[in-house]
């Protein structure tokens, strides 16, 4: 089993910067794709950006495309979403997730069905 705890939510400032961490433990990510989801009030849980195992291909949303960008530190095991010039639309629940279905290949999926380990979430509020 794999555990996911995500940090680093808060209030920011429209235009501002913030960087959420997701640290795993009970096994290591280090083969596993990864992915940050999010959910805003009354919306369904969305794709923000994903990684593959090797850090070698992201998928990105459109809607971040340019401001967010995702790494993985495999060493730490710990995978991190910097997120720059922040809308108010961003305002959400912020998720990460790992699948260990495509561990050593390069597809990032996109879906939350193809996820298997999700952590509980911490939230993003960008004021205007």
């Amino acid at each position: 089993q794999v555990q996911l705890v995500e940090s680093g939510g808060g209030l920011v400032q429209a235009g501002g910067s913030l960087r959420l961490s997701c640290a795993a433990s009970g096994r290591t990510l280090s083969s596993y794709a990864m992915g940050w989801f999010r959910q805003a009030a009354g919306k369904e849980r969305e794709f923000v950006i994903g990684i593959s195992w090797s850090g070698s291909r992201t998928n990105v949303a459109d809607s971040v495309k340019g401001r967010f960008t995702i790494s993985r530190d495999n060493a730490k095991n710990t995978v991190y979403l910097q997120m720059s010039s922040v809308k108010p639309e961003d305002t959400a629940v912020y998720y990460c997730a790992a699948d260990p279905d495509y561990r050593y290949s390069n597809y990032v999926p996109l879906s939350t069905e193809e996820y298997d380990y999700w952590g509980q979430g911490t939230q993003v509020t960008v004021s205007s």
